[in-house]
């Protein structure tokens, strides 16, 4: 009976190290991807800056009175690359969005501009990055879910708890594209 009991025992000891063993790498594993998705949005957000001074040379060229808009595009785009946090950077990203929407408004009204190839490639690739923008932003998003979901989920979050294991914060979208009409009930 006795060596029943220490077989069990044993038995019990090293089910209950798997256990944290497998909890401890899904949450290392979990970080390691949060970390991984936010620099594909890094890399995308570096992408449409190295763009940005050629469609602001392009325009210069058709519509040098807009420098107001112009200087804005510029100002976002630096604000974008000196960001050093995601909130920062989601903060720097919304407003360059809203500047490059600005300045596309701007350029309905220049013709000639908007027959530029140049100006179209720049405005295609612009809009291609824009859609891989937005589809590594969600991948983040659905990344930080499941990993504050196990942060927070027993028995994982004793687990993040011993270890440190922080939140992460999501990547906000700008408040105009998340806005939600309200919906009065009479």
């Amino acid at each position: 009976m006795d060596i029943l009991f220490i077989i069990i025992m044993v038995i019990l000891v090293i089910f209950v190290i798997v256990t944290f063993v497998h909890m401890y790498n899904n949450l290392v594993g979990l970080r390691n991807r949060v970390k991984n998705s936010y620099a594909q949005i890094d890399v995308q957000l570096k992408r449409r800056n190295d763009l940005i001074p050629n469609l602001v040379e392009t325009v210069k060229g058709y519509a040098a009175h807009e420098k107001g808009v112009l200087e804005e595009v510029t100002k976002a785009r630096t604000g974008v690359m000196n960001a050093t946090s995601i909130e920062e950077t989601s903060a720097a990203d919304n407003q360059l969005t809203g500047a490059l929407k600005t300045l596309f408004a701007v350029a309905e009204n220049y013709p000639d501009l908007k027959a530029n190839s140049n100006f179209q490639q720049l405005q295609t690739e612009l809009s291609e990055t824009e859609d891989k923008i937005a589809y590594a932003r969600q991948f983040y998003n659905d990344v930080v879910l499941k990993y504050n979901n196990a942060c927070q989920q027993f028995p994982s979050s004793l687990m993040a708890k011993i270890f440190r294991f922080k939140e992460e914060t999501y990547f906000e979208a700008p408040a105009s594209e998340t806005a939600v009409p309200e919906v009065k009930f009479e």
